[in-house]
């Protein structure tokens, strides 16, 4: 009753209704405590409490309202009956134990061509045939910027001859191919003082690998309510359709290396016919919209 009164109380509120919704917010909070306090003594005595973060502990916190729940959302192409995962298991990945280990390598490329800046360009880019908004306050600019090594399933002959030993690293890698679309293979540039607010990602077919390469103080990412911070040579998978955001409060650049595989739960023959419907759709309309942000 009190929660209803709560939900109800008319904005702004009236100066005589405040004591009392005052009242009820404070009953309320004392009974979601003592909620909580007796579920976890049943819990505890069940022997049901152990488990740190596993599956169960998560769906506990929503229960008791700590936990939000962030389902894919994917901004183009939905599929069907994938499972909700916002950062995936190391252990589903294997071969990313070859692509952490070319770590020193694939720094020293990317530190050869930021000698420079030709080849960086904005991550976010102006399309001229298109109705285009500013959405997150980065279009065109290089405060989050990108070095292509492979962009939208087309290699860049120039950037790959700079970067031998980062592209052998990812032969390894089960990189999501729709022609036209993906994969992408970029050096993904976030500057001092940046942030890439909260956004979904196109189609929830793929998952984006991170490999943190520099990574200064004041750095963060976060997908769903699991906040992360990067670690230079730990890897990891994330489904882009579930809301994410980054940040850089930091003074220095932060860079990683960012690549699209396959969702693993997708056969081989599923793969197939996604990468065809993608190639009909383009083939109907032309090229599509970039699969970036």
């Amino acid at each position: 009753h009190y929660g209803s009164a709560l939900r109800a109380a008319p904005q702004p509120v009236p100066p005589d209704l405040v004591p009392e919704l005052r009242r009820a917010q404070a009953a309320t909070e004392r009974y979601r405590a003592e909620f909580e306090a007796s579920l976890r003594e049943g819990l505890r005595n069940a022997g049901a409490l152990e488990g740190g973060n596993d599956r169960f502990s998560r769906a506990f916190e929503v229960l008791l309202g700590k936990r939000q729940v962030y389902l894919q959302q994917p901004r183009f192409f939905y599929y069907p009956e994938l499972p909700n995962i916002q950062f995936y298991e190391r252990a589903a990945f294997p071969w990313l134990d070859a692509v952490e280990a070319a770590t020193d390598a694939i720094r020293e490329e990317l530190l050869g061509v930021m000698t420079g800046q030709e080849g960086f360009v904005p991550y976010l880019q102006r399309d001229p045939t298109r109705p285009q908004t500013d959405r997150y306050g980065l279009l065109d600019s290089l405060d989050w910027s990108a070095f292509y090594l492979v962009k939208n399933g087309a290699a860049v002959p120039d950037a790959q001859a700079r970067c031998p030993r980062t592209m052998q690293a990812l032969s390894v890698a089960p990189l999501c191919d729709v022609p036209g679309r993906s994969p992408s293979v970029l050096f993904s540039v976030l500057k001092a003082g940046a942030r890439i607010p909260p956004h979904h990602g196109f189609v929830n077919t793929r998952l984006i690998c991170h490999l943190p390469l520099i990574v200064p103080q004041g750095c963060g990412f976060r997908v769903g309510n699991d906040t992360r911070a990067w670690e230079e040579g730990r890897a990891w998978a994330f489904d882009d359709t579930i809301e994410h955001e980054a940040w850089n409060t930091g003074k220095e650049t932060r860079v990683i290396l960012l690549f699209d595989v396959w969702r693993p739960e997708l056969s081989d023959e599923e793969r197939r016919k996604v990468a065809a419907l993608f190639a009909a759709i383009d083939a109907h309309q032309g090229p599509g919209q970039e699969w970036t942000a």
